[in-house]
């Protein structure tokens, strides 16, 4: 055996680097280009419609090429659904930092004023249009997947359940629980159909008029 030989057999192998291997500059831009297929998707489907928009038309919006949708999602459909589900985790995630920023041993009407107010902003606020677009297009997906949603819009409503049994023991909510919360949804979601940021209220105000929509004035309270 050649001295060389032998000493590239003597050296220490090379340690393998732990965990899981850095992503690539392409790989990283294709997570980046995903969301922005995502944003447009969502944009366009809750202005012009699900079966009005095509996938050049969120291609175009994207600035890709007319195919480029498909490298990510096989069909529209499976793009309707992401849009919905992407708007679901998010709806959660800014739930649960509202929550967390009012703060623990909040009074049962300011953790509502909380919620209502997140909710507005999931529905009406900068870069709303994933939820209103499952409002609207709920019905163009499977059964399978509106069971998927269900879940998720389930974790998102479950905070409210105990608020609102503790403002019905309080006697500020006259109605059942169960059936508060879903005519306060109903309310709160029809927003998203006829709220225009330019002339109606602001966030600010539409929570204060809801609250004193849903919920009896505290006893001795002057209206």
């Amino acid at each position: 055996m050649d001295k060389p030989a032998a000493e590239r057999l003597a050296a220490p192998a090379a340690k393998r680097a732990r965990g899981r291997p850095r992503k690539t500059a392409e790989q990283r831009d294709d997570g980046n280009r995903r969301g922005e297929l995502l944003r447009c998707a969502a944009r366009l489907f809750r202005r012009q419609g699900f079966d009005a928009t095509s996938t050049r038309d969120i291609a175009a919006a994207a600035g890709m090429r007319s195919g480029s949708p498909f490298y990510h999602f096989k069909t529209k459909a499976a793009l309707l659904y992401a849009v919905m589900e992407e708007g679901m985790h998010g709806a959660i995630a800014r739930q649960q930092q509202a929550v967390a920023r009012a703060g623990p041993g909040l009074a049962p009407a300011a953790l509502l004023q909380a919620l209502v107010r997140n909710h507005f902003e999931v529905l009406l606020g900068a870069g709303s249009d994933f939820v209103p677009v499952m409002l609207y297009e709920y019905r163009s997906i499977s059964t399978r997947q509106r069971s998927r949603l269900a879940q998720l819009q389930g974790a998102y409503e479950a905070p409210w359940i105990p608020v609102l049994a503790a403002l019905q023991q309080e006697g500020r909510l006259r109605a059942d629980v169960k059936l508060a919360r879903l005519l306060i949804f109903g309310a709160l979601n029809w927003s998203a159909q006829w709220y225009d940021r330019r002339q109606a209220a602001g966030l600010d105000e539409l929570t204060a008029a809801a609250l004193d929509l849903f919920l009896a004035r505290p006893a001795g309270e002057a209206p």
